[in-house]
């Protein structure tokens, strides 16, 4: 098909701005991170998983932990502390308060001097023009850190699986982020059906998992909470074992480890598994070969291999209990 641009055209128009890759101001690794390694700094993402599995207490625990700087689960860094923009449409504003008093409660911190702040709308429709310049400017205003939206059913009247009215709404959403230098965290629903990637699981278009910087599935088996996380530009985590706990108050904890989470760089000599391995395991509690295999999910022979070499570059040692790091 011909073009119906005229070929005389292009002298009258100013061309788009471009810049050398070298003149791009590059972000040190320790900058990326919001929370470290679950969340970019400046990234949007999807917290997905069924009903029911404490998806919304999850995104508040987060959210606490960036408001107050305190580390997430307990366990995990906060590298990026600021306010907090949080919108639970299922959940009255009374309802939102008391979970975070618990969450504040479980992890010994006061609410009062907390940049924690609710949405205080009865609803958000981010279709509507107006809804969403409002919602700009209100993060405009507070400049928040981590902006949490419960659940994307509830923020658009929109057609899941229509491609063109998701990528608008979370066209919207990335022009939000790079307009505000904030991280986005999006609730939404998997489907009952079952899938061979948490990806393929989330309800509606393709486009929802695409657009993520991070991912990260909630998912329940035998009363065991399991979070699994994708990144975008980093290899992700092994798999946390989460647990709800009610005591101070009701929280959730982390079990499979027992000392913070550290982030290791892309070391060119190591593959995402062995990278993984290493972050699973301690120099004080020996882990077997088939305890890494469950919380892996992946094949004896894999995981057998992969150890063996990182035990060859003296990264890993073997006791009568199992694996563990070097004291």
């Amino acid at each position: 098909m011909p073009s119906s641009i005229p070929t005389d055209s292009s002298s009258a128009i100013e061309p788009f701005a471009t810049r050398h890759v070298s003149q791009v101001l590059s972000v040190p690794p320790q900058n990326r991170w919001l929370i470290e390694p679950l969340w970019f700094k400046a990234g949007v993402g999807i917290l997905g998983g069924h009903a029911k599995v404490c998806k919304t207490h999850l995104a508040a625990e987060l959210a606490l932990a960036v408001a107050s700087g305190q580390p997430a689960l307990g366990q995990l860094q906060v590298s990026s502390k600021g306010p907090v923009l949080f919108y639970g449409a299922e959940d009255a504003l009374p309802m939102l308060r008391a979970r975070f008093e618990d969450l504040a409660k479980a992890r010994a911190l006061s609410l009062d001097h907390i940049p924690l702040f609710l949405l205080d709308v009865p609803l958000l429709s981010l279709d509507r023009t107006d809804h969403l310049l409002r919602l700009r400017a209100a993060v405009k205003h507070l400049q928040p850190r981590l902006l949490v939206l419960d659940p994307l059913v509830r923020i658009a009247r929109l057609d899941e699986n229509s491609a063109a009215d998701v990528s608008a709404l979370l066209g919207d959403l990335r022009a939000m982020q790079r307009d505000f230098d904030l991280a986005v965290l999006l609730i939404h629903h998997a489907r009952k059906s079952k899938a061979q990637n948490p990806g393929q699981a989330l309800r509606g278009s393709s486009d929802i998992s695409a657009w993520s910087d991070t991912n990260l599935y909630l998912s329940r088996k035998n009363q065991r909470l399991s979070l699994q996380i994708e990144h975008r530009f980093a290899a992700p985590p092994p798999p946390l074992q989460l647990q709800l706990s009610s005591e101070p108050a009701i929280h959730l904890s982390i079990l499979n480890f027992d000392s913070p989470i550290v982030s290791l760089p892309n070391d060119q000599n190591l593959d995402p598994l062995q990278q993984q391995l290493l972050q699973l395991l301690s120099p004080h509690r020996p882990l077997t070969t088939v305890a890494l295999r469950s919380l892996l999910h992946r094949r004896k022979q894999h995981v057998v291999a992969a150890l063996n070499r990182l035990q060859e570059l003296n990264l890993v040692e073997r006791t009568p209990e199992g694996w563990r790091l070097p004291s």
